[in-house]
């Protein structure tokens, strides 16, 4: 995760007090067991001498054209971009939203903000977006938010569950043709004390999208905090008892896409290695290309006509996660 400020003596007891055990602040989001074993992290920042990920990224230097088209010949005409951004004002900070200017989607969607609505500063604002925030009881925990140029027919927040709506993890936005779902899924934590949790929101969360996806098709995105393959990960034998990566996560993914949906990127590169979107923070993990794939766009099977391209923004910076982004002719 990117270093993060001195927290304000108060304001820091507060947040000690109410963190959970899946916060992402303890380096449980999808952390390399053999990293973890090698570096022990403190609350404050990374192991002594442990290479921490470069922040800054060289956006002049990426294509972001994409001359894919459907599988009818249509070229794309509707750009969605998604990232875990690892705290929205930390982003700022670090000149992360510069990545917009040059992405230039048409829907940008954010997870772990950490930031409730009333203090997302200004500059977290960007002209010709209309934004849509989403927090939890906690702050300075979880949270996720939408950026669009398209302003939606309706927006709803959580999936309607109480038990699973007290984070500010969902966030649905009606379009014509489709409802986009943004979602941060709680992480199994350390030695997986939140697994059971995590197997009641994975059940609520999929009959929550089967039931939404009855009104118009679907396209879901965000931090999903599952490896659902011995390929989106790079040490799956060292890992089979790691958050993200448990038998009953990759199981509870698999129901899912069992229910009628895609995972984009492997549907069209079901045999590219080394496709991953997050980095652990230590032992210089990103540049030793040693990660995760946990963030997702997964849509109905009725848009594969529609899609174009999915793809992964490795070279972009900011955040233990790079953005994601799809193509679709729509």
């Amino acid at each position: 995760m990117p270093p993060r400020k001195k927290a304000e003596p108060k304001r820091a007891k507060k947040s000690d007090k109410r963190k959970k055990p899946d916060d992402d602040d303890d380096g449980s989001d999808g952390g390399d067991a053999e990293n973890e074993r090698s570096a022990k992290k403190s609350k404050t920042g990374a192991a002594k001498g442990a290479k921490m990920n470069r922040t800054s990224s060289d956006l002049a230097s990426i294509d972001f054209s994409c001359p894919a088209t459907s599988s009818e010949g249509n070229s794309w005409n509707l750009k969605i971009s998604s990232w875990n951004v690892n705290g929205i004002r930390a982003l700022v900070d670090k000149n992360g939203l510069e990545y917009l200017q040059h992405e230039k989607p048409d829907i940008f969607c954010v997870q772990e903000t950490k930031c409730p609505k009333k203090n997302i500063v200004s500059e977290a604002l960007v002209e010709g977006y209309s934004t849509y925030w989403l927090s939890g009881d906690s702050e300075g925990y979880s949270g996720v938010g939408l950026y669009t140029k398209v302003k939606p027919i309706s927006v709803k927040y959580g999936i309607g569950i109480e038990a699973h709506d007290q984070d500010g993890r969902v966030i649905m936005a009606e379009y014509e043709k489709f409802n986009l779902v943004v979602a941060y899924v709680p992480n199994a934590g350390r030695k997986l004390v939140r697994l059971k949790y995590r197997m009641e929101w994975d059940v609520a969360f999929r009959d929550y999208l089967v039931d939404l996806e009855k009104k118009k098709p679907i396209v879901l995105c965000g931090d999903l905090n599952v490896a659902h393959q011995e390929i989106d990960l790079t040490n799956p034998k060292t890992n089979r008892k790691t958050a993200g990566f448990t038998r009953e996560e990759r199981d509870a993914f698999t129901a899912l896409l069992d229910c009628g949906f895609v995972d984009a990127f492997r549907h069209l590169y079901p045999d590219v290695t080394r496709a991953y979107t997050f980095w652990t923070y230590m032992m210089n993990a990103r540049a030793k290309d040693i990660g995760w794939r946990l963030d997702y766009f997964v849509i109905s099977k009725s848009l594969l006509p529609n899609l174009c391209d999915s793809v992964i923004r490795k070279d972009v910076f900011g955040s233990d996660h790079c953005p994601i982004t799809l193509f679709l002719s729509i």
